[in-house]
This record gives C-alpha cells, structure tokens and sequence, in this order.
C-alpha cells in the first residue's frame, strides 16, 4: 500500500472493499451512470446466456438474487434488466414475502417485461396441499400467473423432497410452474448426485465456488447433473468464511488481480463461469455498485490464466480453516443431530462476511430452539476433529451464541 493511502486513512480492508466493487464498473466499461428509460429487451444485449440444462431456456450467465430490498429499490430492479440481467431469483422466506411483493410491483409497473424475465422463487419443504396454498400466495404477490422454475428451498438430503414429484407434476400441468427443481448449500454433493439418478429434477441452484470446485466428489456430482441434462446455477460464489483471512494475504491476492484488469472479487465469478456446465451465478446485488461490477465482470471476456486459477487454489488452501464447505452431515452427525452446525456457520457467514447482521439473526432465529438453547453447551471435540476444513467449531458456536441470540 502507498504512503497516500496510509494518509488518507484507508485501510487494506476498506481499500480492498472500495475497489472490490465501486472501481470495477469503470475498470470494465460498464457507465457509471443509470439509464433513465424504461426497460427495453434491446438493451440486453451485451449479457451472455447459456442454456439451462434440459429445459432448453436460455438464462443470462449473471442472476439477480432478490434476499433485499427488492420494493424500495424499483431503479435497481429496472437497471438490471437493461443490462440483461434476466434470471431474477426469490424465495418465500425473504422478508417474508416482500422480495416477491417488490418484484410483483416491478412486473405491474412493467407488465411488458415479465415474458423475458427467468423467474425463479422458492419455498421450504412442505406437505404438497401447503405448498398449493403458498404457491399461489407467492404467485399473487410477484403478480404473475406462473414462474419458470419452483425450488423446494435449503434441502440437505434429497429424501426431503421424495413426496413432492406429484405435485410438481399437478402444477406443470396446471401452468403454474414450468420446471422444479430446488436449493442447497448443505451436503450438496450428494444432493447432486442422487438428483442425476432421479431423472425428474429439472433444475438444482447449489453452493459452488473456487474453494470447492477442485474438489474430486463435487467434480462428480456436477458432471453426473450435466450429463442427466439437470440445469445447474450456483451461489454463494464469493466463499465467505466464518473466519476473516488475513488481512495481508487478501491484499496481495487482490493486488495481482488488479494488474490483469479485474478485482479478486470478478476473478471469483469467472472461475465459476469458467466451467460450462454452470448456466449462471445467483448474486445478491443490494445497490448499483455490486451490480455495475458484476455486470462488468460478465461481459467481460477476459479469461483467467493458469496463474490466475493457481492463485485462487493456494488462497483457498491457505485459508480453508476459515470457512465452512456445506458438509453439514458430518458434523451433525459428530454432536448427534443435536444442532444443526453448518447452519449455524452460514448464519455467523452473514454476519460477519455479508456484514448483514439482521438477515444473520433472521435466519439464526428460523433454527429450532432447542438447538440454540444448547448451541454453547456441548462437546463440539468430536466434531472439531471430524471437520475436513479444521475449523474450530466449539469457538464459533460460542460466538454465534453471543452474537446471533
């Protein structure tokens, strides 16, 4: 770091976090500034697409993840679309509904849009006569007569949704729905792999990112999906941990990524695009910034060297013991069933790497309450010793008590 940025008072966090997003936009020709007309197809563009799996849509390569704000920023949500940002992705559970309600508004406001938007929501597992009922609340609040694709949402096991295929069936037919699928960031490989031998799941949205995609069995799993046709799109693809990596060692990987045009953060994205089997990264994009840069990213054709990837292999090595890599059933299974750990880890990743502190303790507080009555009080030793990652499970369990109670 120069000595003018030491002068200003600016960190290697908080320049890592002004370059990050703010800078990047510029860096890849993406204009600063919003367009001021309203929503045109035309202006799409320039967004790449790929088809999704077997349905034979083709959805833009960059989606738009609605766990915001989604009513009070309508601007936002109309940039988005102009820069061919056209896979909007939602869920019941995101404030309640009022990420569908926002996206309703915008569809009332833009009836014309709606036909060349992928529309995605999602519900937890439920009994098929509840899930009619929601469904058609949901659908009532996106203003819309139908999505294109319904995620059972957060799944760890695929016998979770054994009883639900009926159904999705009965609402394809009713044109409620085009495609199922669902959602997971716990135990996904075997998600995965078990939905390729289904063969009725037309679409998985998962956790997959540069420090899990060198991973033999997640190499596996996506693999088995491509070639079962099953479309594929991932989140959570900046691999935020639980744990802060150092400082310096962030600094540096962001610095040699500065020099071949982007930031670490659009490197991230591009190592998943990289693969072809991926059709599109769900972001959540709270404000322009985040947009700007990821669109930028997107467009951009740049792609990562050898060097490049080799980085991001050793920076995820080097701070694996900060992150938790979704193999919930392990150690569940070590503290015998009695908490829920990998939740609790994405709830302590909200809070500390999203710096979203009320959607951290939104989502710690949907956890049963025995486990978090007792969250601070058992043997996690068992489990710390289990954990393929090394993180020190006890420790953290005792901070999200702390801080997410």
């Amino acid at each position: 770091m120069d000595q003018t940025t030491k002068q200003n008072g600016l960190t290697r966090r908080g320049f890592i976090r002004t370059v990050g997003f703010g800078g990047a936009a510029a860096a890849l020709g993406i204009p600063g500034g919003v367009d001021a007309q309203a929503p045109a197809a035309a202006q799409a563009a320039a967004m790449p697409r790929r088809k999704l799996g077997k349905t034979g849509a083709e959805v833009s390569i960059l989606c738009l993840g609605g766990m915001f704000d989604t009513i009070n920023n309508q601007l936002l949500l109309r940039q988005a679309y102009n820069w061919g940002v056209t896979y909007w992705d939602t869920a019941e559970g995101y404030g309640n509904g009022l990420s569908e309600e926002g996206f309703g508004r915008f569809f009332t406001r833009y009836p014309e849009t709606r036909k060349n938007i992928f529309l995605v929501t999602k519900f937890r597992t439920s009994p098929p006569d509840k899930l009619s009922e929601a469904l058609d609340k949901g659908l009532k609040r996106l203003c819309t007569d139908y999505v294109d694709a319904f995620f059972t949402h957060g799944i760890s096991d695929f016998s979770q949704i054994a009883g639900v295929r009926g159904w999705a069936e009965q609402m394809k037919k009713a044109g409620k729905i085009k495609w199922f699928g669902f959602s997971t960031h716990t135990n996904m490989e075997d998600c995965l792999l078990a939905a390729a031998t289904s063969g009725w799941i037309d679409s998985i949205m998962f956790t997959y990112n540069f420090r899990l995609m060198n991973a033999p069995k997640m190499k596996e799993a996506v693999d088995a999906c491509a070639q079962a046709g099953i479309g594929l799109t991932s989140f959570k693809t900046q691999a935020g941990g639980q744990v802060k990596p150092d400082s310096e060692t962030e600094f540096k990987l962001l610095q040699k990524f500065l020099d071949r045009g982007f930031t670490d953060k659009q490197a991230k994205l591009k190592a998943v695009w990289e693969n072809p089997h991926i059709a599109g990264i769900c972001s959540q994009m709270p404000n322009l910034a985040y947009l700007s840069a990821n669109v930028a990213a997107a467009r951009d054709l740049t792609t990562l060297s050898e060097t490049d990837r080799e980085m991001l292999e050793r920076f995820a090595h080097e701070t694996r013991s900060g992150y938790c890599a979704g193999c919930g059933r392990i150690c569940q299974t070590a503290v015998g069933g009695k908490v829920p750990v990998n939740d609790v880890m994405r709830c302590l990743m909200y809070y500390r790497d999203y710096g979203d502190r009320e959607m951290a303790r939104d989502v710690f507080a949907g956890l049963p309450a025995a486990a978090r009555s007792q969250l601070s009080e058992l043997d996690y030793s068992k489990a710390e010793k289990a954990c393929p990652q090394g993180l020190a499970i006890a420790d953290l369990m005792a901070e999200a008590s702390r801080l997410l109670a």
